[in-house]
């Protein structure tokens, strides 16, 4: 009897990590399209509470992982065609006499300007803790919370629901000590080339 019960045990266990196994499974196969690719096109609306006061803009953002970033905002009109060019840690203001606030809200030093290049760096290379399927107003998703290491130290947890269609982000958010200060609902996204699959 008491060796079918620890049977039973292993066997339950050997299951689980087989479950286990196959979230990652599927967390790593939609990672690596974004890992592998050379860039992208995204716009999303971007909002987040900037000195008690709501915040909100619709970005633009051409993204390359090892490259350069270029942040547009297409409205609210008082702002548009503000750029910000990010390429490693130089930052460039292109204005025409108007201002884009990046000034930071939270004490990890981020700006509404990051914001969609930092969910891509995170989807890219954060350390996965959550994996579910959850539907994001109405559309399939995969949901997927990574962590990250911030400038002052602290923990940055990036959460993104990804369309289970083709795999493309519908919502971000980034959350600093458990504490939401910036989301972003994406209302276009393109994959740029993606670049050859090696064997090691």
């Amino acid at each position: 009897m008491r060796k079918r019960f620890f049977a039973q045990m292993i066997i339950a266990c050997l299951a689980l990590s087989a479950c286990g196994g196959e979230r990652q499974n599927g967390a790593d196969a939609l990672r690596a399209r974004y890992q592998a690719m050379r860039g992208c096109d995204m716009t999303a609306t971007v909002r987040c509470t900037e000195y008690g006061a709501p915040w909100e803009a619709v970005l633009q953002c051409a993204y390359a992982p090892d490259g350069e970033r270029v942040i547009e905002v297409v409205s609210p009109d008082t702002i548009a065609g503000v750029k910000v060019i990010l390429d490693g840690d130089a930052r460039q203001l292109q204005a025409d006499g108007r201002r884009l606030n990046a000034g930071r809200v939270s004490a990890e030093g981020l700006s509404p300007a990051d914001a969609l290049p930092a969910l891509l760096d995170a989807l890219r290379d954060g350390w996965l803790l959550e994996q579910n399927a959850e539907d994001w107003n109405g559309v399939p998703c995969v949901r997927l919370t990574v962590d990250t290491s911030g400038a002052a130290g602290g923990k940055l947890f990036y959460t993104l629901w990804l369309k289970q269609s083709d795999g493309t982000p519908l919502r971000g958010e980034i959350a600093v000590d458990d504490q939401t200060v910036m989301t972003a609902d994406f209302t276009s996204f393109a994959f740029s080339d993606i670049m050859e699959e090696t064997v090691s």
